[in-house]
């Protein structure tokens, strides 16, 4: 009995796509404030919905954007003196820091190319 083919793309083959990184209250100021290319920080907590549906998206940018943009997600539940310290009164939040700064702020899960737009001009 033949078998499929196992042959893989050169794209699959090639080196792990980017991929969120984890932040809590000891990693936030080293992965975030002191990036030298811009973060996006996904404000999220297991329990919120839109929380989930827009994660595969931020993968999917995570892996576009690799060397110009970090995608950083911060559990609010397990880190509630940075969801205070950043204001964070409903989820999902998304928080663009650049040069330790925020500078800009995406409020609610959205498609793909509406976080695009929103990214536009800071990447």
């Amino acid at each position: 009995m033949l078998r499929p083919s196992r042959r893989t793309s050169a794209k699959s083959r090639s080196r792990p796509m980017n991929e969120p990184v984890i932040v809590d209250e000891q990693t936030f100021d080293k992965v975030v404030l002191q990036s030298e290319v811009p973060v996006l920080v996904d404000f999220w907590a297991a329990w919120c919905g839109p929380c989930r549906m827009v994660a595969p998206v931020l993968d999917q940018i995570a892996g576009e954007q690799e060397g110009k943009l970090v995608i950083a997600k911060l559990n609010v539940d397990e880190n509630p003196n940075l969801a205070a310290k950043y204001r964070i009164t409903s989820i999902p939040a998304m928080k663009v820091f650049k040069g330790g700064e925020e500078v800009h702020e995406i409020i609610g899960a959205m498609p793909k190319q509406a976080i695009e737009n929103e990214l536009s001009g800071i990447i």
